[in-house]
């Protein structure tokens, strides 16, 4: 429609910095009314996080939550004998932290550059027992990572070196812009952790996602630049790489 707006209907009544938040309209806070959102703003802290910066570590008594509004947040566990294992990556709109629990579960991490809307636990949570629609959200996105969590157990149990690393690169693509699932445009991502860290979170070493990243450019599939810009001509053909080996 000409006249429909990215902004709602009460826009003058909705806190200037939450106007143009892609957070605000994908996220959490899509569940909020231009009162609530006043409420919440102001206790918003909204800040820059740089690389390889820990936004909270495992057992740490939970004090503030976030949405993030852009870079890539992950989530790793650690034994006790020091091993660690990236469990899952957050992107925008995420929401980050556990409503209601103590202590967070998971050691969380900055993966790239990130930007972050930081608001009080018991600021958010004071509005969730008010707003339904607002419990409802949080209680999608828990299934969503709990549904992500079940196929990237398929992936790890089941997949080859070759359809694992072309899972990832998927996953990052889909989840930056989920838009891009369905493109036909040539798409070009940066990748948001080393060759180390993505080794971590396939159950690979570095040596296998190098010579598979090189399987996948010689097929045409993707182009490297740089050794972190991945450039993917056919999102169809990376797709159907995630299902078929090519490992040789």
């Amino acid at each position: 429609m000409a006249n429909e707006e990215r902004l709602d209907i009460h826009n003058s009544e909705i806190p200037v910095v939450c106007r143009a938040c892609e957070a605000r309209h994908r996220g959490i806070c899509g569940a909020l009314d231009p009162e609530q959102l006043q409420k919440l703003g102001k206790h918003a802290i909204r800040k820059v996080v740089d690389d390889a910066t820990e936004l909270y570590s495992a057992d740490q008594e939970i004090e503030r939550y976030s949405n993030i509004m852009s870079g890539v947040v992950k989530l790793s566990k650690m034994m006790s004998d020091g091993r660690q294992q990236i469990v899952g990556l957050q992107f925008a709109p995420d929401f980050v932290g556990r409503p209601f629990s103590r202590q967070a579960k998971t050691t969380a991490e900055a993966a790239t550059t990130v930007r972050l809307c930081s608001f009080p636990k018991n600021a958010l949570e004071k509005i969730i027992s008010e707003t339904p629609e607002l419990e409802h959200r949080l209680h999608e996105q828990s299934l969503k990572e709990l549904d992500e969590a079940r196929d990237w157990m398929l992936t790890l149990g089941r997949k080859t070196a070759a359809e694992k690393v072309a899972s990832f690169l998927h996953l990052i693509v889909t989840h930056i812009n989920p838009e891009w699932e369905d493109t036909e445009d040539t798409v070009e991502i940066e990748l948001p952790m080393k060759r180390a860290d993505i080794a971590d979170f396939l159950g690979l070493t570095i040596e296998t996602v190098s010579r598979q990243l090189t399987n996948l450019r010689k097929r045409g599939i993707i182009d490297i630049r740089d050794r972190r810009i991945v450039i993917i001509p056919d999102i169809h053909k990376l797709f159907a790489a995630t299902q078929q080996d090519l490992s040789n």
